[in-house]
């Protein structure tokens, strides 16, 4: 009768202990979201004032660009306050002896592990939405805000030791003196298709009006050459240039709608859609390689004396020409980055519900002080997980590494640890 008892009292959730844990976990976690909401909103702030604040843009448009950034703040924040939250109850409860006395009272660890794996479902859930929801919808008011600031004072567009993608357009700028840029360079193509290089030592930007904006380089020095020919070029010098944006091209590149501002199901669906368009490119560019091929092969084989031998290095700079562009082609970024940017998706949000199992197992582990302990073991792991989803997103871009593996190995590892740190304390 005994043993069937104790049996019964280890399956038993107690619903007095069930809520408990709740309350104190939400408690954890509303004190630790704050902590983190701060951290991360003086960073926007920091950003604000680099970027916006001195450039004299009026205190209320400010305040809506900071308010039309508080779902990303949000959507950060939550999982690193999950994780606190139930670190900072658990470690309390160990140092205090009440998870002591819950096990000594014939209950199992499910009672602790439990309450905290539906905790941190329902704080993942509740993130994926602020991140799938409104995320995107901050993020495309933040752009719409910030191309009317940008129009009022072109100054934005353009800051020192940047590069400023537009259309057709790249344009790497250098340190600021006076009221001007210095040490600017410009990449474009011309009307013609050719490719050109404008260096200048000295630049100021202009607001051109419906014109766009225009740049005023001083000592300018440009570059231009043939796709194909690279031997074909042309370069001359001026003291004065006018180099103009087309407000065409600025407002391309302000509302063009990044993959952050997209919704999950929006951003499966144009990765279908580009997967589809990069393989037909792909495929049209394997044929004009393979044609590039055969016409220098047969150029070669013909040999001397004839017409097609006197093309033979035009053929060569053609097939190397194409080769270049499949290389480029196949190394194009765009569909990796709508990849990461899906996956982060899912991947930050639940970051919650991995935080459990090593929230939990490290929470078991503290014998006194357990708040501090748990709040120092947060930051700790906040860190190193930033730093790892930073730098896996950054090898997934310049390497082309697997998406998912990019994004979520912060995610499976904390996993993996926290299930090996709980399996070895219930052992025990």
């Amino acid at each position: 009768m005994s043993k069937t008892t104790s049996t019964k009292l280890e399956r038993t959730i107690s619903r007095t202990l069930f809520f408990y844990f709740i309350r104190d976990i939400s408690f954890a976690f509303l004190v630790s979201f704050l902590f983190f909401f701060s951290v991360f909103f003086v960073n926007q702030l920091l950003l604000m004032a680099q970027q916006i604040l001195t450039k004299r843009v009026p205190l209320h448009q400010v305040a809506l660009l900071v308010f039309y950034a508080m779902p990303q703040i949000i959507a950060l924040s939550t999982p690193f306050a999950a994780l606190m939250g139930i670190l900072i109850t658990i470690g309390r409860m160990s140092s205090d002896n009440e998870i002591l006395i819950i096990l000594a009272s014939g209950l199992s660890y499910r009672m602790i592990f439990i309450p905290a794996l539906i905790f941190g479902l329902i704080i993942s859930i509740f993130s994926f939405l602020a991140n799938d929801i409104l995320l995107p919808a901050g993020q495309i008011e933040f752009r719409r805000l910030y191309r009317e600031i940008v129009f009022s004072n072109p100054a934005l567009e353009l800051q020192e030791n940047s590069v400023k993608r537009f259309r057709d357009t790249t344009i790497v700028t250098g340190p600021v003196e006076g009221t001007g840029l210095s040490n600017i360079i410009i990449l474009d193509r011309t009307s013609t298709g050719e490719r050109r290089l404008i260096m200048a030592r000295y630049a100021m930007l202009r607001d051109g009006g419906a014109d766009g904006l225009s740049l005023d380089l001083s000592y300018a020095f440009i570059h231009s050459a043939k796709e194909i020919v690279r031997s074909d070029y042309d370069f001359a010098t001026a003291d004065f240039l006018r180099y103009w944006i087309p407000q065409d091209d600025l407002i391309q590149a302000l509302t063009s709608i990044s993959p952050d501002q997209m919704s999950a199901r929006d951003l499966h669906r144009d990765i279908g859609i580009k997967a589809v368009a990069l393989a037909g490119r792909l495929h049209e560019q394997y044929g004009q390689t393979l044609a590039g091929a055969l016409n220098l092969e047969e150029s070669l084989r013909i040999g001397p004396g004839n017409f097609e031998w006197n093309r033979r290095e035009r053929n060569l700079e053609t097939f190397m020409s194409e080769q270049q562009a499949t290389i480029a082609l196949r190394r194009d970024r765009t569909l990796q980055l709508f990849r990461l940017e899906f996956n982060r998706k899912f991947s930050v949000p639940f970051a919650s519900l991995c935080f459990v199992f090593l929230a939990v197992s490290l929470g078991l582990m503290a014998k006194k002080s357990g708040q501090t302990v748990g709040f120092i073991f947060s930051i700790i792991i906040s860190v190193i997980y930033w730093t790892m989803l930073m730098g896996g997103q950054t090898i997934g871009i310049r390497m082309g590494y697997s998406p998912f593996l990019s994004i979520w190995m912060p995610n499976i590892l904390s996993l993996f640890i926290g299930l090996i740190l709980f399996l070895n304390r219930i052992r025990k």
